[in-house]
């Protein structure tokens, strides 16, 4: 049995690439060997991964055009071997939005892709208003107030939920 796991990912602010890495960490402990590769970057056949995750940041509701790209270039091959997904957002942050069947972004994206992984997945990201451009600074604020989240804040908050991810991991061990 081939343990190989190719991870690709997109990121905006580095909260996905951090996942992606922390997913390899449980895969490894699993047994398998992964390759972590920013999605612009991936050269190889997607056939030669057993087992793909593709992980994607979400900005202004929309998942990076790079992301749809690959995965409509790739579907057939895609729908060959074993494929996660998972979606970072800050809307994730609720718990009545932090699952892929109620997350819109993540519901509208798969409507709109007509394409269905094996497994799919939603986290929420950080927010870190000091990392942002003064426009996004000001967006994600406005955002903010309209969802009631902080607007104020001079210190990063980390929403992701690491035991969700380590479960994650395991369901893609398992498939």
């Amino acid at each position: 049995m081939n343990k190989k796991v190719g991870i690709i990912y997109s990121t905006t602010d580095g909260q996905t690439l951090k996942i992606c890495q922390r997913i390899a960490e449980h895969l490894k402990n699993s047994g398998f060997s992964t390759d972590i590769i920013e999605i612009s970057a991936f050269k190889d056949s997607v056939s030669k991964y057993p087992k793909l995750i593709i992980g994607a940041s979400i900005r202004y509701g929309k998942h990076s055009k790079k992301v749809t790209a690959f995965i409509q270039k790739h579907k057939n091959a895609l729908d060959q071997i074993d494929v996660a997904f998972f979606s970072v957002n800050l809307v994730a942050r609720k718990s009545d939005k932090n699952r892929f069947n109620t997350n819109p972004y993540v519901i509208k994206y798969f409507k709109q892709l007509d394409w269905t992984p094996k497994i799919i997945d939603v986290f929420a990201g950080t927010l870190d208003y000091k990392s942002y451009s003064f426009l996004d600074r000001i967006m994600i604020k406005l955002i903010m107030k309209m969802t009631d989240g902080p607007t104020s804040t001079n210190t990063p908050i980390e929403y992701t939920d690491w035991d969700r991810v380590k479960a994650f991991s395991i369901k893609i061990s398992q498939i």
